[in-house]
């Protein structure tokens, strides 16, 4: 699940000086031989992997992996951004279909097909005369909801984008920064694709006048704010609808103590925005044929078999099935609100901008 920061691109970008500065590795391609055995990935701070699985990559092509998690998947890409001609790695993985565009016009990623791309589900497939990135996963951005809040309160959850503007539900919702949290931008992308153009904007202004409160990302909104969730329940978090994913109920049965027979969460399935995640071999890289050997891994059936339970997301691959508890808790969205990456890449930076002063001012 993508993750965390009320900064706006701006702010991250003045913070962000000393990093593209201290970035390590080289735009001229230059290694030392210590240095070509490994490969670093960066990513955001959601990124996680079985030890047995990547020890086996690790063995088989001989690289050692470092993995440098750098914040919420749009705080992390801005800063990919900004350090691309001295990147702080050679493959980035996390950017979605709601920033995809920005990364791609800003050189972000240099060619490079992986090996089994023709394995992915030709739905996942984009910019295909290039090859600058490899789709890896796929998840849906929804509300979810606190069943025992509702339970106790004998009140229906939510259901739509529509409920959440009704009274029953003042001052309950709580979501993420759209200008450079991912899930807080696909929450505002689903509301563009179910409204349109323009209603988006009045629909907001409802939510606004119905309460919504935005925090820095989804690490404080799912794990401090949600009171659905367990972090939330420690740190008394009041609001029991949050913005996040629908297979974030199965993470709270997995890692529930004592494990629960049911997911105390469940997703408002009329609110969710279908994301896709990318991974691309940095431009100016400085181990490129270590990160075309990541790529290849991250494309793999056994990495794609593997992130369901530690990611929360679907495989694109062909032919990867899902683990029963993945199944079991999780829920399967049927119609996702989607839209064209082009009109995400022509909307997205005038959208945000009317969205801050909608919301935040």
């Amino acid at each position: 699940m993508s993750t965390t920061k009320k900064t706006t691109f701006t702010a991250v970008a003045v913070g962000i000086g000393l990093v593209a500065l201290s970035a390590c590795g080289g735009s001229d391609g230059d290694s030392t031989e210590a240095d070509s055995k490994t490969v670093t990935l960066v990513s955001h701070d959601s990124f996680n992997v079985s030890k047995d699985v990547l020890k086996d990559f690790e063995k088989r092509s001989g690289y050692k992996v470092e993995v440098l998690k750098d914040g919420d998947a749009g705080a992390a890409v801005n800063k990919a951004i900004l350090s691309k001609d001295n990147p702080q790695g050679d493959v980035f993985f996390g950017v979605d279909n709601t920033l995809l565009s920005r990364a791609l016009d800003n050189g972000l990623f240099q060619s490079y097909e992986a090996k089994g791309a023709d394995k992915i589900k030709p739905e996942y497939r984009v910019d295909q005369g290039k090859h600058r990135v490899t789709p890896i996963d796929s998840g849906d951005i929804c509300v979810n909801y606190d069943k025992k809040y509702f339970a106790d309160k004998k009140l229906a959850p939510p259901k739509s984008f529509e409920d959440l503007t009704k009274p029953a539900y003042k001052n309950l919702l709580v979501t993420e920064n759209a200008s450079t949290s991912s899930p807080g931008l696909g929450f505002l992308l689903g509301t563009a694709a179910k409204y349109g153009d323009k209603g988006w904007e009045s629909y907001w202004k409802e939510l606004r006048a119905n309460g919504v409160k935005v925090v820095d990302g989804w690490e404080q909104a799912y794990n401090e704010e949600f009171s659905g969730s367990a972090g939330g329940k420690k740190a008394k978090g009041d609001r029991p609808l949050v913005v996040s994913y629908a297979s974030s109920p199965p993470v709270e049965v997995l890692y529930g103590e004592p494990r629960p027979k049911e997911a105390p969460t469940g997703v408002a399935t009329g609110t969710c925005f279908r994301q896709v995640e990318y991974a691309g071999l940095l431009s100016g890289a400085g181990n490129p044929k270590g990160g075309k050997a990541l790529l290849d891994f991250l494309a793999s059936e056994e990495f794609q078999a593997d992130m369901p339970l530690n990611m929360f997301v679907n495989p694109v691959r062909e032919g990867v099935e899902l683990p029963e508890l993945f199944t079991q808790h999780g829920v399967t969205v049927d119609k996702p609100q989607t839209m064209d990456p082009k009109k995400i890449a022509d909307n997205r930076e005038p959208w945000i901008k009317s969205w801050t002063s909608l919301v935040l001012k």
